[in-house]
């Protein structure tokens, strides 16, 4: 269970197309500022969008669970925000971090084919760096600790260790990178297509 103000919520830019999520923190800090408005998801004015004044009367009646409060005043927490101060369009590309790796790689040793918690892997060249190799998505994988060390700065021939799933850029989706599949709010299927594929959670 994570704490209200971290659930993820989904952005929209201003055409409607899903572009990233970020938390309810900061959706309710751009709703504070006026950077974006809340889109209803649910009741007879689904696809509605409200202001800061108009969210606060559209939150008096919801469950208590859906709730964050300041001193004055309480309100829902939104699951879908568009923004209305630019036309951001949605990346294209997945940008290549560790932690999208691994994602990629279903926090899979890409050796071994055992699922391992994040804090227990390893990115590994393919084709070592001192070969040549380059720090892209077409020649990095996951590993686990000990299969790193085993291969070490060999070659996938001479190691005789073969990545299962050959490297590759994955395809950009706005919900790459939520891990914890059940973050993914039911209301996000009314804009993009949610991928619940099988991940592992940080350990």
């Amino acid at each position: 269970m994570i704490p209200i103000l971290n659930t993820p919520v989904l952005v929209l830019n201003r055409n409607w197309q899903p572009i990233h999520t970020c938390s309810a923190r900061r959706a309710l800090h751009l709703l504070c500022l006026g950077h974006a408005q809340v889109v209803q998801v649910d009741g007879d004015e689904c696809y509605a969008t409200h202001d800061l004044a108009s969210w606060i009367d559209h939150s008096t009646g919801a469950p208590e669970s859906e709730l964050v409060h300041s001193v004055r005043l309480a309100m829902r927490v939104p699951r879908v925000l568009v923004l209305g101060v630019y036309d951001k369009m949605p990346r294209l590309e997945v940008r290549f971090t560790r932690r999208n790796v691994f994602v990629r790689d279903n926090f899979t040793c890409q050796y071994c084919a055992r699922e391992f918690p994040e804090n227990q892997l390893n990115l590994d060249h393919v084709v070592p760096r001192d070969k040549g190799g380059r720090t892209t998505w077409l020649n990095i994988v996951t590993s686990c600790v000990r299969c790193n060390t085993r291969k070490a700065n060999k070659l996938p021939q001479e190691a005789r260790m073969h990545p299962i799933n050959p490297p590759c850029a994955p395809r950009w989706r706005p919900l790459f990178g939520i891990i914890e599949k059940d973050l993914a709010h039911e209301s996000w299927s009314l804009f993009v297509a949610t991928h619940r594929d099988k991940t592992r959670r940080s350990a």
